[in-house]
């Protein structure tokens, strides 16, 4: 994306059940999006830069392992 990127001291935790900086955010998203893709034998990596956004990569295998 190209909003404010996620700064480094927090990034660690944005896959955290219930963790969210935003006052109206429930911080289930990215934990949810991440148990639903591990559970089809993938992973959800993110990079980020502060100021300049971050992007988020699904893998997904071929086949369920």
């Amino acid at each position: 994306d190209t909003g404010a990127g996620i700064p480094p001291d927090k990034i660690g935790r944005i896959f955290e059940a219930y963790y969210s900086t935003r006052p109206e955010g429930s911080g289930l998203g990215l934990s949810t999006a991440r148990k639903i893709i591990g559970a089809h034998g993938g992973r959800i990596d993110v990079q980020s830069e502060p100021g300049k956004g971050a992007a988020f990569t699904i893998r997904l295998p071929r086949q369920i392992p």
